[in-house]
C-alpha cells in the first residue's frame, strides 16, 4: 500500500510531535555520550529528520543520532584529537554510504533471522526501561548506555542506588505522568476523538512543565535541578545561532586514521540501519517494504551534511521508528515534520524546551520499551522451538551487557550455529535397509542437496555402519553440489569397501561425475 505524502496530515503531525520531544532528550544524552558538544546531537536530529526523511524510502523510520555509535564517536576522538577531524570522517563515512548503496549492498538485511531482530527490538526496549528509571526517580549520574559505567558500577547497581537518592518532585512527576499514559490508551482515546489527536505524551510533557514552574514558584515544596531538566543550547537570535555550527578540519583529509574510523562508521552506522528497517518494516501496519538500497544513500547524504554543518552520525533508530509507528505515523512526513520542529524549537524555545523534566520523557520512553519488550512475545518465541528462542533470548542479554552491535553478532552467531547443526544432522538419510534374494543386506544412502567438509564425520560413520558383504548404494540423484572433501570420502569408502566384500553402486545426477 502506497500513501501520498499529506494523505494523512493530521496523524503525521500528531506522531511528528510526539517523536520531536522523544528526539530532543536522546539526542542531547548521545551527544554527551559521545563526548561530543550537545548541540552536534540535536544539529543530527535535524538532518535525519529532513535530509534524511526526504531522501529516504521508508514510509515510517526516523534517523538520528544513534546510541550504537556513541563508542565510535568516543574513540575516535581520543584517536584524532579533535571533533573537527571527526566531522571529516562523518562526512567519508557518509561518502561510503553512497557508495555501498549504488553496489547494492542493501541486500544484507535479508540475511539476519527473525528471531535476531525480535530480539533486537526487545534487548533495546529493556535496555530503554533499565536507562529510563533513575530517571523517572530523579536521580542519574551521566546519559550512559553500557553496561558496566565509568565509576565501575552497573546498570542494576545503578537502578538499586536510585531508590537511596530519588528525589520527591521527579517521583511525583513521574507517577502522575505514568498514570496520564495508562489513562489515555486504555480508557480515553477510546473515549473521544481530541484524545486521538491529542495524544498522551503529548500532554505528558505539557504537564512536566507545568509542573516544572510550580516547584519554581514554591508550590508543594518541591524542587527539580538543573540536571533534571532538558538542557539545550540558547541562542540569542538567527546570528548566534549560527555560531553554533562547526565545520570540518579539511587540513586532516590526509589523515589515514581519518579513513579507518570513516570505515566503521560506515560499516555501523550501515549494519544499524538496514537491521532497524527491517524491524520497523515489521512494526508497520501495512507492511510495506523499505528499499534497502536507496536507505543507504539516503543515510550517506545524510551524514555527509551532517558532519559538514558539525552533527554527530546518523542512522535509522529504533526508538523514534517504533514511537512513530506507535503514536499514529503513516508516511515519511512525520519524520520530516520532527525535524523541522526541531529546528524551529532550537531557534526559538529553547528556553522554555529546558523546562520539560527529564522524569516526564522517562516515563514515555518506559511506556515505549514496554510496547518493545512485550511480555507476551518471550511466551510466542518459546512455543516456536529452541532454535527460534536461543538466539532470541541471546540477542536481548547481549545488548543489555554489551551493545547493540554485538548484541545483534551474537544472536547471529547463534543462528548460524543451528543453521550448521542442520546441515550436519540432515547430510542424508538413509532411504532403506533390504535384504536381497542373494542373502546380501542392501543399505540405500541419499545425499542431501548439497553436502561440504561439515558433513564428511557424519557420512562416514554411516557408510562404516555397512556391514560386511553387504551394498551399499551412494545416491547422489538429488545433491547439486558434492564438495571435494565429500568426492574424497566417496571415493576412498570404494577403495576401502573392497576389503570387507562391500558392493558400492554410485547414483549421480547427469551434471555432476
Amino acid at each position: 500500500m502506497k500513501l501520498k505524502l499529506f494523505d494523512n496530515l493530521k496523524a503525521d503531525f500528531t506522531a511528528s510531535i510526539v517523536v520531536f520531544f522523544i528526539a530532543l532528550p536522546l539526542c542531547l544524552g548521545i551527544a554527551l555520550a559521545s563526548g561530543a558538544p550537545l548541540f552536534s546531537g540535536v544539529i543530527a536530529g535535524i538532518v535525519g529528520g529532513i535530509v534524511v526523511g526526504v531522501a529516504s524510502g521508508s514510509p515510517l523510520g526516523v534517523s538520528g543520532p544513534a546510541a550504537g555509535l556513541t563508542v565510535v564517536v568516543l574513540t575516535a576522538i581520543g584517536t584524532l584529537g579533535s571533533f573537527e577531524s571527526i566531522l571529516l570522517s562523518i562526512v567519508l563515512a557518509g561518502a561510503f554510504q553512497l557508495l555501498l548503496g549504488f553496489l547494492g549492498a542493501g541486500v544484507i538485511a535479508y540475511f539476519f533471522p527473525s528471531s535476531v531482530i525480535k530480539g533486537m527490538l526487545s534487548g533495546i526496549g529493556l535496555l530503554i526501561i533499565l536507562k529510563q528509571i533513575p530517571h523517572a526517580l530523579g536521580y542519574d549520574l551521566e546519559g550512559n548506555a553500557s553496561f558496566i559505567l565509568p565509576d565501575g558500577s552497573n546498570t542494576f547497581t545503578e537502578i538499586i542506588s536510585t531508590f537511596d537518592l530519588l528525589t520527591s518532585g521527579a517521583v511525583l512527576i513521574s507517577f502522575i505522568s505514568l498514570s496520564m499514559l495508562i489513562l489515555w490508551e486504555v480508557v480515553l482515546s477510546k473515549k473521544h476523538k481530541v484524545f486521538q489527536v491529542i495524544q498522551g505524551p503529548v500532554a505528558v510533557v505539557m504537564f512536566g512543565v507545568l509542573m516544572s514552574n510550580l516547584y519554581q514558584n514554591g508550590m508543594f515544596d518541591l524542587v527539580l535541578d538543573s540536571s533534571q531538566l532538558v538542557s539545550l543550547p540558547i541562542a540569542n537570535g538567527l546570528a548566534d545561532f549560527i555560531t553554533f555550527f562547526t565545520f570540518p578540519d579539511y587540513s586532516q583529509i590526509t589523515n589515514v586514521e581519518i579513513y579507518k574510523v570513516a570505515f566503521v562508521m560506515a560499516i555501523v552506522a550501515s549494519l544499524e540501519t538496514l537491521l532497524c528497517v527491517e524491524a520497523t518494516d515489521k512494526l508497520d501496519p501495512y507492511k510495506r517494504v523499505t528499499p534497502t538500497n536507496r536507505e543507504l544513500k539516503a543515510q550517506g547524504l545524510g551524514n555527509m551534511v551532517s558532519g559538514l554543518v558539525g552533527g554527530l552520525p546518523i542512522t535509522q533508530v529504533v526508538v523514534r521508528s517504533s514511537a512513530n509507528i506507535e503514536f499514529g505515523g503513516k508516511s515519511k512526513l512525520s519524520a520530516i515534520l520532527h525535524g523541522l520542529f526541531l529546528l524551529v524549537s532550537v531557534i526559538t524555545i529553547a528556553e522554555y524546551l529546558n523546562m520539560v523534566p527529564l522524569a516526564s520523557l522517562a516515563t514515555i520512553l518506559l511506556v515505549l520499551g514496554y510496547k518493545l519488550v512485550k511480555p507476551a512475545l518471550f511466551v510466542e518465541m518459546y512455543k516456536l522451538g529452541w532454535e527460534q528462542f536461543v538466539p532470541f533470548i541471546v540477542t536481548i542479554v547481549a545488548i543489555i551487557l554489551l551493545d547493540l552491535l554485538r548484541g545483534i553478532t551474537a544472536g547471529l552467531l547463534v543462528g548460524i550455529f543451528f543453521t550448521l547443526y542442520h546441515r550436519y544432522k540432515y547430510s542424508h538419510y538413509v532411504k532403506d535397509i533390504i535384504t536381497a534374494e542373494s542373502g546380501r543386506e542392501v543399505h540405500h544412502i541419499v545425499l542431501a542437496e548439497q553436502v561440504s567438509f561439515f558433513n564428511k564425520a557424519d557420512i562416514i560413520q554411516s557408510l562404516e555402519r555397512v556391514p560386511a558383504n553387504a551394498k551399499v548404494i551412494i545416491d547422489c540423484m538429488q545433491t547439486k553440489v558434492i564438495e571435494y572433501d565429500i568426492q574424497e570420502v566417496i571415493d576412498n569408502y570404494q577403495l576401502h569397501a573392497q576389503l570387507k566384500s562391500i558392493e558400492v553402486e554410485l547414483l549421480y545426477r547427469n551434471d555432476n561425475n
